[in-house]
């Protein structure tokens, strides 16, 4: 299945009514999950490691257009007075990476200003990097992922303030 199939795919569950839609095959898993609006649309594709081929890269694969970042408000707690701030939160299962490359600097810091639409990290997933853009304005509060490290999809990433 190659990615206008799954784009195709998407769009007809979204168009559908359906909120969550499961595919598994040989080699993949598909999951698409709509919100009631339908106002987002999500996938994850995995592959068990044990049945993935190890094929040679001999070109690199078309670039992925940036996910839509799943934005919700954080749950208030005792301890932090959080509920201020907006959660970005993971919309797929990879490895989280805070620049675009090794030399290159950090996309966002602590108190890094941003605006809708600015990349705050990207996530290699299967091989493809995907930016993460913000889908808030504000200011970036907390960073809650190291460098480099695996994540898993709706995760937390950053904390923003919105003000």
């Amino acid at each position: 299945m190659d990615i206008r199939e799954i784009q195709n795919l998407i769009k007809f569950v979204a168009k559908s009514g359906a909120t969550e839609v499961k595919l598994e095959m040989d080699d993949f898993k598909i999951t698409i999950k709509t919100t009631a609006e339908g106002a987002e649309t999500t996938y994850v594709q995995q592959v068990p490691m044990a049945a993935m081929p190890q094929m040679p890269v001999a070109a690199a694969p078309a670039p992925v257009a940036a996910a839509p970042v799943a934005v919700t408000p954080v749950a208030e707690t005792p301890a932090d007075d959080t509920s201020k701030y907006v959660t970005v939160k993971s919309p797929m299962i990879g490895t989280f990476y805070r620049k675009p490359a090794p030399d290159k600097p950090m996309f966002v810091e602590v108190g890094s200003s941003i605006g809708k639409g600015d990349t705050l990290c990207v996530i290699e997933a299967m091989k493809l990097f995907n930016e993460i853009e913000s889908e808030v304005s504000g200011k970036i509060v907390k960073i809650l992922v190291d460098d480099a490290s695996p994540v898993e999809f709706d995760q937390p990433l950053f904390l923003v303030d919105p003000s």
